[in-house]
């Protein structure tokens, strides 16, 4: 059974442990072994940057223990993905394990940051040019991940069909 690391802002909902118990039971419907970043209580007493520090090398112990990695980009607190996701993202890539992505935002990044043409140039409302690749994230994680439309549940089923064995008649 392929593991597969959890990652996304939901580890801040008010309701993350059920929540992750949830895409835990979705991991095990379509065979796979659900890690999820609140699976791993810390120890009494550590506070600060202590337990900060201690999170820290937990989750990426259980990337380091995961298959692949299943992370949600949806936009988090402004236009672009949980700069922590993305974190984690980046070192499963960089591990050379399989990251899949889900995210409702499918518009290209040009669409989705509200731009202005500007001396020739496409920028946002802070000034910034703004890649127009055609992707709807950043050309670092289109390029190095498989994006799907939609949410964990979408997400999982696409992996899960493109674990399963293909047969050709």
């Amino acid at each position: 059974m392929k593991k597969v690391y959890l990652a996304g802002f939901d580890v801040f909902r008010t309701d993350a442990a059920e929540y992750g118990q949830s895409l835990k039971r979705l991991c095990a419907q379509l065979g796979f072994e659900g890690l999820y970043p609140l699976d791993n209580a810390a120890p009494p007493g550590l506070a600060g940057r202590a337990l900060a520090d201690w999170i820290c090398r937990a989750n990426l112990a259980l990337i380091e223990q995961a298959d692949c990695v299943m992370a949600n980009l949806n936009p988090f607190r402004g236009l672009e993905p949980d700069s922590g996701t993305v974190f984690e993202v980046g070192y499963a890539v960089a591990r050379k394990k399989p990251v899949w992505a889900y995210t409702d935002q499918m518009q290209p990044l040009i669409e989705q940051a509200g731009v202005a043409r500007r001396n020739g140039q496409v920028v946002d409302a802070q000034g910034y040019t703004v890649e127009d690749f055609g992707m709807n994230l950043n050309l670092m994680i289109g390029c190095t991940t498989q994006i799907v439309q939609g949410d964990a549940q979408a997400c999982l089923q696409a992996m899960a069909m493109q674990a399963a064995p293909q047969t050709h008649d």
